[in-house]
């Protein structure tokens, strides 16, 4: 993997109306589309905001949406691989 993909971590993480933006201790900053996640798409805000940054940084958690994501997968493009690994 990539370094500069291996090594991002979560600074710190916010919403509006369509993404999540994370903002990552290098310096960057990312946005992607909440239909990657639905989970997160159909929460309401207390939901959204009810989020732990796990790992020093490299994982997202919502406890109460069941929801985990890695930031290192989101730099890969990964989404939301629920329905996917269903289908295995």
């Amino acid at each position: 993997m990539i370094s500069s993909v291996s090594e991002a971590k979560a600074q710190k993480i916010w919403f509006d109306e369509n993404n999540l933006w994370i903002s990552l201790f290098d310096g960057r900053t990312l946005s992607v589309p909440l239909a990657y996640f639905p989970r997160l798409r159909k929460a309401n805000s207390e939901q959204l905001h009810k989020f732990e940054i796990s790992g020093g940084g490299v994982g997202l958690h919502w406890d109460d949406l069941d929801e985990d994501i890695s930031v290192p997968g989101l730099l890969l493009g990964n989404g939301d691989l629920s329905q996917h690994q269903k289908n295995l």
